[in-house]
C-alpha cells in the first residue's frame, strides 16, 4: 500500500469515530431527557456545549498545528475525545454531562483543524477535491453509525452503556496515528503567531466559503440533532427505529453526495476554475424544496425520501470547499485556515442551532422549528455565488 493511501485510511477511520462520538448524543436524546428530567432547551444545550468548546478551542489548536507535527495532534486528540466520551456515560446530572461533552469538543478541535490539510498534502492538487470528499464521507458514515448504534445500544442496554461502547475504537486508531509521518509538502516550519489570523480576514473568498459552510452547518446540524426526535414524536417511531432509519438515510445520502460532489467538481475543473463554487450554490438551492417537502409529506417513507435528497445536496459541497481552502491559503498557514474555518462555521452554525431549534420547539413546536432551519439554506446559495466571484477575481490566475 502506498503511504498516502495508508494516511487516507487512518485519517478516514478516525474521522468516522469523530462523528460517531459526536452524534450518538442525539440518538439517545429521549433516554437522557427521561433519565435526567431535561427540557428540550437543555437537550439542545448539551449538543451546543460540545460545539461551543470545539469552536472556541479550534483557533488555538490551529496555531499549534502549524508549529508541531500534525500526526501527534491527530493521535493524541482522538485518544482524548474518546476518553471524554467514555466519561460522559458516568454523568449523573445535566452539569456533569455538559462538562464531559465539552471535553469531547476539546479533543475533536485538535483533530479537525489539522487533518484536512495534512491529508490533502499527500495527494496531487488535481485530485484533492475527490480525496477530501472521501475524507468527508466520514461525516455521514460516522453520523449514521452514531444514530444507529445510539438508538440500538441505548434502547437495549441504556444510554450510558452506549457511550462506553463507542469510546474504545477511537482510542485504538488514535494510537495508530501517532506513528504516521508528516507530509513532504510541509517542509520547514516557520514561526507562526496568533496575530497572523488577521491575514485570513482580508481573504474575501475564504470568508465567503466559511460563511457558506456556517449556513449549511446551522441547518444540517439542527436537522441532525432533531429529526430523530421529530420522527419519534410525529410518527410514533421507537427510538431505535428512528435512529436506524434516519441514520440509514444519512449514510446513503452522505456517501453519494460527497463522492458525486467531489468528482463533479474535479471534472468541471477542466472547463471552469469556478467549479467548486458552482457545485456549492446549485446544491444549496436544490436542498431547500426537498427539506420543506420532508416536513409536508403525508407518510414516513416519502418524508425520509425527501430528507435523503436534502442531505444528498447539502453534503455535495463539502469536498470542493475543503479543496478550495487548501488552494487559496499558504501551506504554512493551512492548519490555521481550517481552524478559523471551523470557528466560523460552528460558531454561527451547529454550535447554536440545536439550542435555537430546541427553544423554538418549546415555544412553537418542533415542526416549525425545523422548517426555519430548512429555509435558512437559501442564504448559503447566495454566499456561494459571491465566493465564486471573488475567487475568480483574487485567486484563479495564481493557480
Amino acid at each position: 500500500m502506498k503511504y498516502n493511501r495508508k494516511v487516507l485510511s487512518v485519517i478516514f477511520f478516525i474521522s468516522i469515530f469523530n462523528y460517531v462520538d459526536r452524534y450518538i448524543l442525539s440518538a439517545v436524546f429521549p433516554l437522557i431527557k427521561s433519565d435526567l428530567s431535561l427540557s428540550d432547551t437543555q437537550l439542545g444545550m448539551l449538543a451546543s456545549a460540545f460545539m461551543i468548546v470545539y469552536t472556541i478551542v479550534s483557533p488555538f489548536m490551529g496555531l499549534i498545528g502549524d508549529k508541531i507535527k500534525r500526526p501527534f495532534i491527530v493521535g493524541s486528540s482522538a485518544i482524548f475525545w474518546s476518553v471524554s466520551t467514555f466519561l460522559s456515560g458516568l454523568s449523573q446530572s445535566f452539569g456533569q454531562l455538559s462538562f464531559f461533552r465539552s471535553l469531547v469538543g476539546v479533543g475533536e478541535a485538535g483533530y479537525g483543524t489539522v487533518s484536512p490539510s495534512y491529508l490533502a498534502e499527500w495527494f496531487r492538487p488535481e485530485v484533492r477535491a475527490r480525496i477530501l470528499s472521501i475524507y468527508a464521507l466520514a461525516i455521514p458514515v460516522g453520523s449514521a453509525i452514531g444514530y444507529m448504534l445510539g438508538g440500538y445500544l441505548g434502547q437495549k442496554y441504556g444510554w450510558r452503556e452506549a457511550f462506553y461502547m463507542v469510546a474504545f475504537p477511537g482510542m485504538l486508531f488514535g494510537v495508530f496515528a501517532l506513528f504516521l509521518r508528516e507530509s513532504p509538502e510541509r517542509g520547514e516550519k516557520k514561526t507562526i503567531c496568533f496575530s497572523e489570523y488577521r491575514s485570513l480576514f482580508s481573504n474575501k473568498t475564504y470568508l465567503l466559503i466559511a460563511a457558506s459552510q456556517a449556513i449549511g452547518t446551522f441547518s444540517i446540524g439542527g436537522l441532525s440533532a432533531w429529526m430523530p426526535s421529530y420522527y419519534v414524536r410525529t410518527w410514533g417511531m421507537s427510538i431505535a427505529e428512528a435512529g436506524f432509519k434516519f441514520g440509514a438515510v444519512t449514510v446513503l445520502a452522505g456517501i453519494l453526495g460527497n463522492l458525486i460532489g467531489g468528482f463533479l467538481a474535479d471534472y468541471m475543473r477542466k472547463y471552469t476554475k469556478r467549479s467548486y463554487f458552482i457545485v456549492a450554490y446549485m446544491t444549496f438551492f436544490l436542498s431547500i424544496p426537498c427539506a420543506v417537502l420532508s416536513l409536508l409529506a403525508d407518510n414516513i417513507a416519502l418524508s425520509l425520501f425527501f430528507v435523503f435528497l436534502t442531505e444528498f445536496f447539502i453534503f455535495m459541497h463539502s469536498g470542493p470547499y475543503h479543496a478550495a481552502i487548501v488552494e487559496i491559503t499558504p501551506v504554512t498557514m493551512r492548519s490555521m485556515a481550517f481552524a478559523l474555518d471551523i470557528f466560523i462555521l460552528h460558531a454561527f452554525g451547529d454550535a447554536i442551532s440545536p439550542t435555537i431549534i430546541g427553544y423554538f420547539s418549546d415555544k412553537h413546536g418542533l415542526l416549525m422549528a425545523i422548517f426555519f432551519a430548512a429555509i435558512y439554506l437559501l442564504f448559503g446559495g447566495v454566499t456561494s455565488i459571491f465566493a465564486g466571484h471573488f475567487y475568480i477575481k483574487e485567486h484563479a490566475n495564481k493557480t
